[in-house]
């Protein structure tokens, strides 16, 4: 025999998921319906238009991929990419070496501009690439590199990379609801984002949105995508037309606590929900520098909203980690690859976002006898 359900209230500060505010939890809690119910169709409508919204956007194939911001990446990457296709992929953390992955699991050549962890990519960069790489179906590279902390500025590659005739594809997974990101002004042309970070939903779905430039490339594709799932030209109509097509059964759940998420998040207003992270940020980076930590990232690129920081020389990061888990019920995240033992990636995203989890954590450390500054 199993027990009831009972997991412990955790303040959730590490790399994501982040706590979901009521108004969530209660919106998942909902009667289902049918995933072709015409109530249904119309918080799907809802859903896309808030999406929109929040992306800063117009483009009309903008919808909600029924799985995670990795499955967003791949939607992106299996529907442009053909076998033979040149392709520039950025690298400075996990998420770019993931996107290089699947590009070559495409089939197509990809190009590698490889950075140090917790560096960014320059225009410089881009333009020497181009020099071998003079005409790629697209580049893509990473917002907010959750395993470093790292903002990626993004404006001066888009138009290189357009200069070129190539696609701007980007992952917003860790900056979308959290920093400045407009799809359109921007000239993205791909872009997909998950729902477990500052947007403060449960995890597995994944926004995505795609261009006018984006759409023509799939329209000119000679071979047939190699995800059906995935597959563009199956799963749009779906989400849009005014006869949806069956293509899965949606989460309807997952869909309900989106849609709440997103109503809060325009009732905050976007560039308030920034300001409100660049400012809790600067609020936890005083308090930990007083403490002794130091940061991965230079200043000039540092995400607000994920803070990977070294630990004062003499403390074991694993132990003290585990006990603020264990003690205090405090969730932050370990470091990834060459960072693994070495840093802490502090979430502070969305209902995650607020001085009295900035004050908690600190509290904290300083109660803990097992940390030394």
């Amino acid at each position: 025999m199993y027990s009831e359900l009972n997991t412990s209230n955790r303040i959730l500060m590490g790399p994501g998921p982040s706590d979901a505010h009521p108004r969530v939890l209660k919106a998942m809690a909902t009667p289902l319906i049918g995933h072709l119910d015409p109530e249904f169709v119309t918080i799907m409508d809802e859903v896309k238009t808030m999406v929109q919204k929040t992306f800063i956007t117009k483009n009309h194939l903008t919808f909600v991929v029924s799985a995670p911001g990795s499955a967003g990446m791949e939607t992106c990457l299996v529907n442009l990419l053909e076998p033979g296709d040149e392709v520039i992929i950025c690298i400075n953390g996990v998420f770019g070496a993931r996107m290089a992955e699947i590009a070559e699991r495409c089939g197509a050549s990809v190009h590698k501009i490889e950075k140090n962890w917790g560096s960014v990519v320059t225009a410089q960069d881009v333009k020497k690439v181009l020099d071998i790489c003079p005409k790629p179906k697209l580049l893509a590279l990473v917002h907010a590199e959750t395993s470093t902390g790292a903002l990626q500025p993004l404006k001066d590659i888009s138009d290189l990379v357009h200069n070129a005739g190539g696609l701007f594809m980007v992952d917003a997974v860790t900056s979308y609801c959290g920093v400045e990101l407009k799809v359109d002004e921007w000239g993205i042309d791909a872009i997909y984002t998950g729902t477990q970070k500052c947007l403060s939903a449960p995890p597995g779905l994944s926004p995505v949105s795609f261009s006018d430039r984006a759409i023509k490339a799939l329209e000119n594709r000679k071979t047939k995508v190699q995800s059906w799932f995935l597959d563009l030209s199956l799963v749009k109509n779906y989400w849009g037309g005014a006869k949806r097509a069956y293509h899965h059964t949606a989460p309807v759940s997952s869909i309900y606590a989106l849609r709440e998420s997103l109503r809060i998040v325009l009732e905050e207003g976007l560039e308030n929900r920034w300001k409100r992270h660049q400012e809790i940020h600067q609020v936890l980076k005083t308090k930990l520098e007083t403490l002794g930590f130091k940061y991965l990232v230079e200043e000039q690129y540092r995400l607000p909203n994920l803070n990977s920081v070294f630990l004062p020389d003499g403390n074991d990061e694993a132990l003290i980690r585990s006990k603020l888990l264990n003690d205090y019920n405090i969730e932050v995240g370990g470091g990834l690859g060459a960072f693994a033992g070495k840093i802490w990636r502090i979430g502070i995203m969305g209902e995650s976002c607020t001085l009295n989890h900035v004050n908690m954590l600190i509290s904290a450390l300083e109660d803990m006898d097992e940390f030394s500054n």
